[in-house]
């Protein structure tokens, strides 16, 4: 993110989001504007068919003892399952045909970013695309897509998939370059903490070349929004310029993430979400180098709704938080904050470097795209 001067910041930026309302939920959200051409489709893909239903598979088997190794006919068995009890389905072909059609041009938006211990795992990865060639597409319909090049050739799924699958990223790296890749006709403008780029703009992978997307996100921590799941991934992964949102202690995550992930195209073409919840991390996310802060869910969760499934992951990570006796994704003690410290707070789990907001989950609910009450999710469970 350019910003015009340091000084002008640390002058104008202040240590915490402060409201006049007591209850900490309600934002003040800045002047801001969304700008694109395209209409939504009859029926969005968010929160699509099934708003409110979570499927979750469980299975103590699809990983090694140790949680390093992925076993493949597993989480085969596992995204079968789940895909059969999302759309009652007796036959996983069928089931797959309610979301794409033979002619179809799929986006599979991964999150890679925690490579190499939490990322859209690859045996998840192909066996989404093995499904989508069973049900009529072509390799060459196939795009396994994130913003950075660097990160996506690190992850490497390319052994894994046909010859033919394409692989695409709008970046190279998280460098903040400009790029050909995003569309200048979709967009939201904001201007956040006196930044020269205002504009968030998506990729037109997105608006040009994709008719349905599949979100395969990650049950992780993150420092700015509580957790980073199924929002955080269409929303911060298909857009430009997204990182200057949160900044020395303050985070504007709150309406940014519904807000871009409700525009369209994007509300109406992404179809699924898979939740790759084999492995987790529970604290200094969303990166996982080491092991450290990684644990082991043993799930995948499956819907069309991206604010139900995420509302069941603040509670995970949160359960994991405490069950390890460290601070909540939910506190705003402004003495647990060090924004200049970034390594102490991957040392120090009772640190935070920004005051996270996990409640962009509830806003995304506010804005239509899914169901946010935990007495209306239903939630069905199955082992295998």
């Amino acid at each position: 993110m350019e910003r015009r001067t340091f000084i002008k910041l640390l002058a104008a930026t202040p240590l915490v989001a402060r409201d006049d309302a007591p209850d900490w939920k309600q934002r003040a959200i800045p002047k801001h504007k969304t700008v694109t051409p395209y209409k939504p489709a009859a029926t969005p893909g968010m929160p699509g068919p099934y708003p409110g239903q979570v499927v979750a598979v469980k299975s103590d088997k699809c990983l090694s003892e140790d949680g390093q190794q992925i076993q493949a006919e597993v989480v085969r068995e596992m995204m079968a399952r789940g895909m059969r009890e999302l759309t009652g389905q007796r036959h996983t072909p069928d089931a797959w045909r309610q979301f794409i059609r033979p002619d179809d041009i799929v986006g599979i938006k991964v999150n890679v970013v925690g490579r190499p211990w939490c990322v859209s795992s690859h045996a998840v990865v192909a066996e989404t695309v093995r499904n989508l060639t069973a049900v009529g597409l072509r390799p060459e319909q196939i795009y396994i897509y994130d913003r950075f090049r660097d990160q996506l050739d690190e992850a490497n799924y390319r052994p894994h998939v046909p010859e033919g699958v394409n692989f695409f990223a709008a970046e190279h790296s998280n460098v903040g370059e400009s790029s050909p890749h995003y569309d200048p006709h979709v967009y939201l403008e904001a201007e956040l903490f006196g930044e020269d780029h205002t504009r968030s703009n998506l990729m037109k992978l997105i608006s040009e070349r994709l008719t349905k997307i599949i979100s395969i996100p990650n049950m992780k921590d993150h420092g700015a929004t509580g957790v980073t799941g199924c929002l955080k991934n269409i929303a911060y992964g298909s857009y430009s310029n997204v990182a200057r949102t949160h900044h020395r202690g303050l985070s504007h995550t709150y309406w940014f993430v519904g807000t871009l992930a409700k525009m369209e195209p994007v509300r109406s073409k992404t179809v699924l979400q898979i939740m790759d919840g084999l492995r987790g991390v529970w604290h200094a996310g969303p990166g996982a180098r080491t092991l450290k802060y990684v644990f082991f869910p043993k799930r995948l969760m499956f819907g069309t709704d991206p604010v139900a499934i995420d509302r069941l992951l603040l509670d995970i990570i949160d359960d994991e938080r405490q069950r390890r006796g460290v601070i909540s994704i939910w506190n705003r003690d402004e003495a647990t904050l060090d924004f200049n410290n970034g390594k102490k707070v991957n040392e120090d789990p009772n640190t935070n470097i920004i005051i996270r907001e996990p409640g962009h989950v509830e806003y995304a609910a506010k804005l239509g795209l899914g169901v946010h009450q935990l007495s209306k999710i239903r939630v069905q469970e199955f082992a295998v």
